[in-house]
This record gives structure tokens, sequence and C-alpha cells, in this order.
């Protein structure tokens, strides 16, 4: 369990974070998003201990880390960005260092290691030094030795960070399977990953948490404007625009990139989400009214990155 109680930090006149609450719970994702400056860093930061809170608290598994910083962080198992590590030892050395360093008992180690180097798929690299490793097998050791004293928490900072797609989707999988037991909580600036990987997403911005939910929950506070995709052939923009701008619940309507005959539409629809199949059926009846060329017609949800774009922008 991770929990954020009205957290505040300031550096100088400056605030960082400003009375930020939040809960992880055991079983659960949650991605903290959030542009530049919006207090990721410095929120991941104290939440690990690196930086102590100007006011309000943080507790890991009911630990304070204020006060029992030693035993909090001992719950922790931390991936940083960037994927630091020794390259001069071998990937079982070097989980072996760090069995050590988060104190697993000596006989419990060897044992540790091998759970860890089958878990994250590090069998036939085990004996090699970290410096011969690809990017994948680098962040695969580095996240074994997060996980190698089993903690109750995961705290992970751009995970797939310059992964190939085959690699990412090997470190989201992992990543998934881990959550089951444990509460997560990753900072990633790839929307697609965020939405795929966590059960509730978090959004910064200035310091602040201006969302917290699921993406339904996120689609309904801030896509309140649902959209249509419209793609037609043999017809002219001039023909088609004035009419579909009169089909009641349209608000606007974006033109798309001509491909050959082609030419596409995004309608935007105002109002309740049930206005969105009215919408629909009036279009489809313009254009078997005015026998226009259907190559697609269809409704899309508002995008997590349109969401993070409308919570927070100014």
């Amino acid at each position: 369990m991770i929990t954020f109680s009205n957290v505040t930090k300031r550096f100088g006149q400056k605030v960082a974070v400003k009375e930020l609450s939040f809960e992880v719970k055991p079983g659960e994702v949650l991605a903290l998003l959030g542009p530049n400056g919006a207090g990721k860093s410095t929120s991941m930061k104290m939440l690990t201990g690196f930086l102590p809170v100007s006011d309000g608290s943080i507790s890991i598994c009911d630990f304070d880390m204020g006060k029992d910083a030693g035993l909090a962080q001992s719950r922790i198992g931390y991936l940083p960005e960037g994927t630091p590590l020794y390259t001069e030892a071998t990937v079982t050395e070097f989980l072996r260092f760090a069995a050590a360093a988060r104190e697993v008992p000596a006989k419990k180690q060897n044992d540790a290691v091998l759970s860890v180097v089958d878990r994250c798929g590090l069998k036939e690299v085990q004996h090699q030094l970290i410096d011969t490793l690809s990017k994948g097998y680098r962040q695969r050791t580095c996240l074994a030795q997060s996980i190698i004293h089993d903690p109750s928490v995961l705290v992970l900072d751009e995970p797939t960070d310059g992964l190939d797609p085959n690699q990412k989707q090997d470190i989201q999988e992992m990543i998934r399977e881990m959550s089951q037991d444990k509460s997560i909580l990753l900072s990633t600036h790839i929307m697609e990953e965020a939405e795929f990987m966590s059960d509730r997403i978090l959004l910064l911005s200035h310091g602040s948490a201006v969302a917290d939910g699921t993406m339904e929950e996120l689609r309904k506070r801030f896509g309140d404007e649902e959209r249509i995709v419209l793609k037609l052939a043999g017809v002219s923009a001039a023909e088609v625009l004035p009419k579909l701008k009169a089909v009641p619940g349209v608000s606007s309507i974006e033109e798309q990139s001509h491909s050959g005959t082609e030419l596409g539409f995004v309608v935007s629809v105002s109002g309740d989400t049930s206005n969105i199949s009215s919408v629909l059926t009036g279009i489809a009846s313009l254009c078997h009214d005015n026998s226009w060329r259907v190559v697609e017609i269809k409704a899309i949800e508002a995008s997590l990155k349109d969401i993070f774009t409308e919570a927070t922008c100014g």
C-alpha cells in the first residue's frame, strides 16, 4: 500500500508538489502522468525517501517514510530511469549483490537470484557481463534487482524507455503479472503504455493532481465530446461539409487529408454520450440519401492523449 497524504514539496519559494493525496492498493497499478515540470520526478523521489517532504506524509505498508524510513524503504522495489547497473559484473553477480544489499538472508540469496532470473527471462544471459547485454536484457536485469527481495511496493520510472516494440511488450507483460499481489506506481510519457498497464491514472499539472481515476472515469469527466470518423469516396468537401454540419448534434468537423479519391472527416459530437448513436444514425442516413460511397464510418472514444491535453492545459 502506498499512501500520500496532503504532500507538499518546496524548493525555496518554488512549490514543486502541492497538497498531493492518493493511494495505491495491493494488486493495483497507478500510472503517474503529467507534462514536464508537473512534479512527477519529485513525487517519486519523495516516495522512495530520496527527498523529504515539506508538509504532509507518505507511508509504505503503514510505515511512515519520515519516521520509519528504513522500514518503509525495505518494502519498496525501485526501477530507476536509465537502468543504472554495475556493467563489469555478470548478471548473476550483480543480482547476488542486490540480494545482499536488500538484506535477503544469506541462506535464501541463491534461491532469490534463481527465482528472479527465471521470472525476468534472464537464463540465457545470466553468466554474461552486463556490459555485453542488449538494452532489453539490461532493463530485465534492473527489473530483477527491484523484485529480488519480494517487495510489496514497486516504483517504476519509465520502465520501457528506449526499448523496441517486442522488448516493450515483454516488460509490460511482466509488470502486469507482478501487479497481481503488489502495489505498483509507474511513471511514463507513453500514453498507450499507461492505458494498457495501469488500473488507474493520476494526472499531475503544476504540482497538483488534476485527475485521478480509471480510463472510463476520465472519459466521462474529460471526454465529453465524442467523435465519429467518416471516410467517403468520390465526393468533394464542398458537397459534403454543409450537409454534414446540418446533422443535429454535430458540433464541429475536421477535414482529413485526401488518399486518392477518398476524403475523410472527424465529426465531433457534443452533449451526453448517448447522443453519439443518434448522430451516427443521422450521418448514415445522410450518406444513404445522397448516395455517397462510404469507405468507413465509426464512433471513437476519447484517447488518453485527448484527456491528458484537456486536463493539463493551462
